[in-house]
């Protein structure tokens, strides 16, 4: 401040500056994918979630990789992706339904190539920066039965979710009592930030 002569200064945080200039910036999501559930934009980019409805999907199973894939029809709960910036592997979680609030649970998705963290494992599967196709994507990529993506995704078969996908082949509602809680929807929401 500049008056009769004198500088007078006031010491301001960055946040207050940064939180100053933020005014002036115009904002758009442009138009969001139908069953967005939350688009966020931080300084590592922006993260689109999307749902999908409980359903029966068909699945490609790679039990070893000289065979070809044997497929399955499986019924599984509604699903949450989440998409990162900069064609990172996108999150996948199961709910029991919608999310709706902050606290809502969110659990491990019952699939293989899903790392115990929700991330997927894309192996030599392109996925699209498209978050909107991702879902459907997913389930267009072989699922492998090795590695270490099978454990922890079934109440009833803890060690192999493929015992559970054998039960539920051809089946038409996923048991939702099976579901193992990974995170809550609030913590999801800071995925990849």
């Amino acid at each position: 401040d500049y008056a009769d002569g004198l500088v007078r200064t006031k010491l301001v945080s960055a946040l207050d500056v940064a939180h100053a200039l933020a005014r002036e910036l115009d904002l758009a999501t442009g138009l969001l994918p139908p069953e967005t559930l939350w688009w966020t934009r931080t300084s590592t980019g922006e993260r689109l979630a999307v749902w999908r409805e409980p359903r029966v999907w068909t699945v490609r199973l790679r039990e070893r990789y000289d065979a070809p894939p044997r497929r399955l029809r499986l019924p599984l709960p509604g699903l949450v992706f989440v998409s990162l910036p900069a064609r990172q592997a996108p999150y996948v979680f199961a709910a029991k339904a919608r999310p709706k609030t902050p606290d809502d649970q969110l659990y491990h998705a019952p699939t293989y190539n899903v790392f115990g963290s929700g991330r997927v494992c894309t192996g030599s599967h392109a996925f699209p920066s498209d978050p909107a196709r991702v879902p459907e994507e997913f389930f267009r990529s072989f699922f492998s039965a090795t590695g270490d993506t099978a454990r922890g995704k079934s109440r009833r078969h803890p060690d192999d979710v493929g015992a559970l996908w054998a039960e539920l082949d051809g089946e038409r509602a996923y048991p939702l009592n099976d579901l193992v809680p990974a995170l809550r929807v609030a913590d999801a929401l800071t995925i990849g930030g």
